[in-house]
């Protein structure tokens, strides 16, 4: 049995989905379904079970039998970068994983875990070392701190463990996010709703709406943790980007491309934004690439359109 946390969202889904397109359903999913919304990620998935989040750790540490684990997927967390409960954020994002890390590491399973590249704040640097890490908010901090904690038990692993720093992702299942949705996703509405897709005016030195990211399509990372699956050998702390920093005016081209129709309207940029806002990311993935991954990753040009051409078959 395969068991994804926070299998409900929007990377947790999407993994839900692809194990089940390889024939898989033995899958339980762990999540906390207050926002009840995102019940909708897996109306069309088929999995054996579903634990809240919390009774799920109470189950672990109580010495579970849950039977033959092949994997945990964990990609559970509380990922709002404006909470500033640290120790709710610290129970929840980095207690909970050393839990499941140990664990796993009982039962001699893989454990493939989310990181973040929060974790290297504001750059610009994005290379998974210890130099380039200094993370700005409780959310990085927790993720980071896992790494640390991680770095500090690498030589006593008994399985597989990856930790994978996602760096912007986008694509299906993540309209329960609200405004912490994806810009593509946000850009596709705003065309619908008025044919005017709204960036940013020039800062740092970039110009209108050329602020780079390094955004990702959702199904390459789920394409990365497959392979590790099929991988079990390799084990790591790698970042999950396409390596290739794209800006904002590209992903709004792609979206006004895609319609047919629309325009940019530039905003001028906020005043509380100013020195804290990330204007470049970019994943160094040489070390993901030496481990043997070989897969092309899309360029926003190829994975907005996609992912647009989901949405309108799919409609919120």
């Amino acid at each position: 049995m395969f068991i994804i946390t926070g299998g409900a969202g929007l990377i947790g889904s999407n993994m839900v989905k692809a194990l089940n397109q390889r024939g898989i359903s033995e899958i339980l999913v762990v999540d906390d379904l207050k926002e009840g919304i995102k019940f909708r990620n897996l109306a069309d998935c088929d999995i054996v079970d579903y634990v809240d989040r919390l009774d799920f750790i109470k189950r672990i540490q109580a010495g579970w039998e849950f039977g033959k684990i092949d994997a945990v997927v964990h990609e559970g967390a509380c990922s709002a970068t404006t909470e500033w409960d640290g120790e709710f954020i610290m129970k929840n994002n980095f207690e909970y994983t050393k839990t499941l890390l140990h664990w796993c590491q009982s039962i001699e399973a893989p454990f493939i875990y989310a990181s973040s590249a929060s974790v290297y704040g504001m750059g610009p640097v994005f290379k998974e070392a210890r130099q380039y890490e200094r993370p700005l908010n409780l959310y990085a901090f927790s993720k980071f701190q896992f790494d640390q904690y991680l770095r500090r038990h690498w030589n006593a692993l008994a399985s597989q463990v990856a930790g994978l720093r996602y760096f912007n992702v986008y694509g299906p299942r993540e309209q329960h996010k609200g405004s912490m949705a994806s810009v593509a996703f946000h850009f596709h509405n705003q065309i619908l709703k008025d044919g005017k897709v709204k960036l940013f005016e020039g800062t740092d030195g970039y110009g209108n709406g050329e602020q780079l990211r390094d955004f990702i399509h959702v199904d390459d990372t789920v394409a990365v943790k497959l392979w590790l699956l099929d991988n079990p050998g390799v084990s790591g702390i790698f970042n999950v980007g396409t390596g290739r920093a794209q800006s904002f005016n590209d992903v709004a081209r792609a979206v006004i491309k895609h319609h047919g129709r629309g325009e940019i309207d530039y905003m001028p940029f906020p005043d509380h934004l100013k020195g804290r806002y990330q204007s470049y990311t970019q994943a160094d993935i040489s070390r993901l690439r030496q481990a043997g991954y070989t897969a092309e990753f899309m360029a926003v040009e190829q994975g907005v359109p996609k992912y647009l051409a989901w949405l309108e078959q799919n409609p919120a």
